[in-house]
């Protein structure tokens, strides 16, 4: 069976990376979250006293500064900025909302796409984002727009939290939600957007479990087409 490559968009909080990383992992595919590269660029510009929206320049200036590696650790992805583990780091509120700044900065998506493009090259790949089927990889073989409502997602993130231990105000998560959605949709460089071709997934109604069957199928009928 042959492996293709499938791009993954949607919403933040739709379970695009959790979908992704575990239908990669049962498949034998390569999973990449690009959120996570832009949500380590948010953290390297908070931890460094950066204001997103202000210092652009200087965020931009520094951006050579910043290194990015995604490594598999049993199954589990783990995320290094500079040689430092923020894997969990980079789930945090503050780390969100930056992801969504500074992904509308020119020089940081380009900076970013050319690395993701570079890790898809040998196919067999499933990466998920926001812009991942209309500009990093266009020639997918499988598009997929993967969301849910903005209540069903703000509650999946509520919970995440107290599971987390992290103390947070369910309508204060709804907002953010909110905004984070506006700000990925208006931006002016790659706005979130359903992609030419891509098929829409709606995980409102669905189990975790659920939705990976459901992408899984997907995946498996397309690799039956690909020739």
């Amino acid at each position: 069976m042959n492996k293709i490559s499938v791009a993954i968009d949607g919403p933040a909080g739709a379970g695009k990376s959790s979908v992704a990383k575990t239908v990669a992992a049962a498949l034998g595919y390569v999973y990449i979250d690009t959120g996570a590269m832009y949500r380590s660029v948010a953290v390297y510009a908070i931890e460094n006293g950066i204001d997103i929206d202000k210092d652009r320049e200087e965020l931009t200036a520094r951006l050579d500064d910043i290194d990015i590696s995604l490594k598999n650790d049993g199954g589990r992805q783990l995320v290094f900025l500079n040689g430092k583990d923020v894997t969990d780091r980079i789930r945090t509120e503050d780390a969100s909302m930056g992801a969504s700044a500074v992904a509308a900065i020119p020089e940081v998506r380009k900076k970013l796409v050319s690395e993701q493009k570079k890790m898809a090259e040998s196919g067999g790949i499933i990466m998920d984002g926001r812009d991942i089927g209309t500009s990093v990889l266009p020639g997918a073989e499988l598009k997929i727009y993967l969301t849910a409502s903005v209540s069903e997602r703000a509650k999946r993130r509520y919970k995440e939290n107290l599971e987390r231990g992290i103390e947070c105000d369910y309508s204060d998560i709804e907002n953010d939600v909110r905004k984070r959605d506006e700000n990925d949709m208006t931006r002016a460089v790659s706005p979130l957007r359903k992609a030419d071709g891509a098929v829409t997934v709606d995980t409102s109604s669905m189990t975790f479990e659920e939705s990976v069957r459901t992408v899984t199928d997907m995946i498996r009928e397309k690799e039956a087409d690909v020739i």
